[in-house]
């Protein structure tokens, strides 16, 4: 059965709790689809969402259920809306948002390694952007399974659904390399934090060769993506309100001060910022959960 995992609301200047605005559900189990991790959004408050989008390194693939369906704003301003993707890093810098009335979608956060099988294009294609799921999908096929999404009624059979059509575009495309595979899966176990040599020497490859392939197949430089990932536990971190000294130490940043250089050149805010603005209550979805790992990887 699928589980609500929480709710997330907004609070005025004084502390006082304004509008709920959405629930989140989630699977019982993981995915039969190695790589992608669901969740299920149903906004239920009065008043529109409007929210930053900051950088994940994953792909994001959010399924609208029926007619209403999210806006997204690029940091150019123009806005898709509708069953959307959008790629490694999106919003870097703090200029994207998302913006919804009384919505319900499907968010799959799927690991670059699959993208290609999932999308139909790699992930170096999507680097930094938003598309629509018409243009990768087609308009036909796109249009008919968010018509499918919004005519089901409850979240553990909108799952079902998603997971059937993961499954047959999977069942039938190669993914990438197993090196390339583990590669990430121990960026992701390390929470980036392994020395980009080390991965080298462990696949017994040149630097320049793994820079090239990971490159290629998974959208960014192997150093590029585990800072990203380690960007991205530390936020997570400092959304439920960690201390920042301690994220910083924790995280592997030198510094407070370097930690605060890569959350204002992610997300444009200060670390202090993040606290409570956490698009997902993350409490209830925790960082290890969200980054898909393929392998199973422990990070020894």
């Amino acid at each position: 059965m699928a589980t609500a995992v929480g709710s997330q609301d907004e609070a005025d200047a004084g502390g006082q709790v304004d509008t709920a605005v959405w629930d989140l559900a989630r699977p019982a189990g993981p995915s039969r689809v190695p790589g992608v991790v669901i969740s299920g959004f149903r906004d239920r408050g009065p008043a529109p969402v409007d929210h930053r989008l900051d950088p994940h390194p994953v792909l994001t693939l959010a399924l609208a259920c029926g007619d209403s369906a999210p806006v997204i704003y690029d940091h150019t301003g123009m806005q898709q809306s509708g069953s959307l993707v959008t790629g490694l890093g999106f919003g870097s810098g703090g200029a994207a948002r998302i913006r919804a009335t009384q919505v319900e979608w499907l968010q799959l956060r799927l690991s670059p390694a699959i993208a290609r099988t999932v999308l139909g294009v790699g992930p170096a294609d999507l680097e930094g952007s938003v598309v629509s799921l018409d243009d990768l999908w087609g308009a036909g096929r796109a249009a008919r399974l968010q018509q499918q999404l919004g005519e089901t009624p409850s979240w553990e059979r909108r799952f079902a659904l998603v997971e059937e059509v993961l499954a047959s575009r999977f069942a039938n495309t190669h993914t990438i390399a197993p090196e390339l595979s583990w590669a990430w899966d121990q960026i992701i176990a390390t929470q980036g934090r392994i020395r980009i040599d080390n991965l080298a020497t462990e696949l017994g490859w040149t630097r320049k060769r793994l820079w090239s392939r990971f490159h290629t197949h998974l959208g960014l430089p192997p150093k590029r993506a585990a800072t990203l990932v380690r960007f991205d536990h530390a936020a997570t971190r400092l959304a439920v309100g960690e201390e920042t000294a301690r994220v910083a130490a924790e995280c592997g940043y030198t510094d407070q001060s370097h930690l605060h250089r890569d959350v204002v050149s992610f997300t444009g805010v200060t670390p202090s910022s993040l606290a409570g603005e956490s698009l997902v209550p993350v409490d209830d979805l925790p960082w290890a959960d969200h980054v898909p790992r393929l392998t199973g990887a422990d990070g020894g």
